[in-house]
């Protein structure tokens, strides 16, 4: 029987380090032109010795929470700081050793039961318990050098899936995750609800000159791509000129066996509304060979709505639907059993939302029959973007919503110290570009996770290279 370390926290610190994106990214009711990107640096003490790790996250607006009626600075970043704050004072005050698995049921109980006493969505609670999650799992990846799929598979971590869902009592971790990790991945291109389709459709004002591709065709030539991500806004006929434009964008550039997921923004009160749109675009006859190419719908439904009792009577009166999914619906470890219920066919895997919960649904998943992707709002290396590609590549999904790199420039951001130290760690997953940072390398619409897959849970960088990244962050109250 495989060991199992004893942990406890010993010490959290922040850092945060601003950043812009070269062009808006324009998603639902959001347009995102800077965020500021949280690192977390954990001491973790491992059967009496020290370790530490690190995590990361780009903190984007309105994603966690969606009101249109208030700003980024007044409401979705104090909520994030809140709860990423609250979630590290909770992981230090756990006063004894206990597994890896131990310790995220005591802290996420601890940060669940106060987002309820203080009315905070569950989907911003486990934002903070998903970082302090990371941290502890990568300091203890370093401190055992060994990596994400070994832990796994061994069980190094102490997980019971029984305890996560009901369903998968005595289903062995080994039996679950025992293949080989992915060596690469699709990147799904995102295009967003502004991005501009062709060269032509960029104006001189809003040219960027850092070498990197912008127009979604310079995209597909420059990456080789072949998956691709639609998202919707809502209004039939600006869907409808956009999805025609597609279509035949896709025809004349894009690879002829190229596949596309849409994304439905949470725009729609329920089934029967998005039904309706999403029949008649696929009537169309402009529109209709892009539904050829379609693998899945993610989150059409608000989240308010989204898992409530009608939604099963919507699906059960739509005859050959397409494969519907929740992303922002997940929200606590029993909401993929409930959108199952309800005839959705799976979920979303994110770092931010948790790992062992993605652990668990990964094998739920595997054991229905039902669809697991990959998504990302734009996550950024050299931390958040590859221990998000190393559970990718556990978890087995191969392609992957992939728009950081086309939303940032590469890790222009950081020091050059920084970039020269992952050049030098990950030559397989970046590549020096045209103005001299390292960006990320993608190859006949791939990307490579062989340095990811065997470095401490993705990153093969000391922690050291960060101690000057970002400013210092003093915490302050968790009141």
């Amino acid at each position: 029987m495989t060991d199992i370390p004893k942990i406890q926290v010993r010490e959290i610190r922040f850092s945060i380090l601003p950043t812009q994106t070269r062009f808006p990214f324009r998603y639902g009711i959001a347009a995102m032109t800077e965020a500021p990107h949280w690192f977390v640096r954990c001491e973790l003490e491992v059967n009496g010795e020290m370790a530490v790790g690190l995590a990361s996250e780009g903190l984007p607006p309105k994603w966690f929470t969606k009101n249109g009626d208030t700003s980024f600075e007044e409401d979705d970043y104090p909520g994030m700081k809140r709860v990423i704050v609250q979630a590290a004072a909770f992981a230090k005050a756990i006063d004894e050793p206990l597994s890896f698995f131990d310790f995220w049921q005591a802290l996420k109980r601890q940060q669940d039961q106060w987002a309820v006493r203080e009315a905070i969505p569950p989907l911003l609670a486990q934002l903070g318990t998903a970082l302090m999650e990371r941290a502890v799992l990568d300091a203890l990846s370093r401190f055992l050098e060994r990596p994400l799929h070994c832990l796994v598979a061994d069980n190094v971590l102490g997980v019971r899936l029984g305890e996560v869902h009901s369903e998968l009592e005595g289903v062995k971790m080994a039996k679950a995750f025992g293949r080989a990790p992915l060596a690469s991945v699709c990147a799904r291109h995102t295009v967003g609800l502004a991005d501009p389709l062709t060269d032509s459709d960029i104006s001189e004002s809003e040219r960027i000159d850092d070498g990197l591709p912008h127009s979604l065709v310079s995209n597909i030539h420059h990456y080789g791509l072949t998956h691709f991500k639609l998202k919707l806004c809502g209004d039939l006929e600006t869907d409808r000129d956009r999805l025609r434009e597609l279509t035949a964008l896709f025809a004349l550039e894009a690879p002829e066996n190229y596949r596309v997921t849409i994304d439905g923004n949470e725009q729609y009160s329920n089934v029967e509304a998005f039904r309706d749109h999403f029949l008649e675009h696929a009537a169309d006859s402009e529109i209709a060979p892009i539904f050829d190419h379609l693998i899945f719908v993610e989150q059409p439904i608000h989240r308010d709505h989204a898992l409530s009792d009608a939604v099963r009577a919507g699906f059960e009166n739509w005859k050959n639907a397409p494969p519907v999914i929740i992303d922002e619906s997940d929200s606590s470890v029993g909401s993929l059993s409930r959108a199952l219920e309800l005839g959705y066919a799976g979920t979303s895997h994110k770092n931010c939302k948790g790992i062992v919960k993605s652990l668990a649904n990964r094998v739920l998943l595997d054991q229905v029959g039902g669809v697991m992707s990959a998504e990302d709002i734009a996550n950024l290396g050299p931390v958040a973007l590859l221990q998000d590609l190393a559970m990718v590549a556990l978890l087995q999904i191969d392609h992957v919503e992939r728009n950081g790199h086309h939303y940032f420039a590469g890790l222009s951001m950081y020091p050059d110290s920084l970039q020269g130290a992952t050049l030098a760690a990950h030559p397989d997953l970046y590549a020096t570009s045209e103005k001299e940072f390292p960006a990320l390398r993608i190859t006949d619409g791939r990307i490579s996770l062989n340095s990811i897959n065997v470095a401490p849970f993705g990153v093969g960088l000391e922690v050291a290279c960060f101690d000057k990244v970002g400013r210092l962050e003093v915490t302050g109250s968790t009141r």
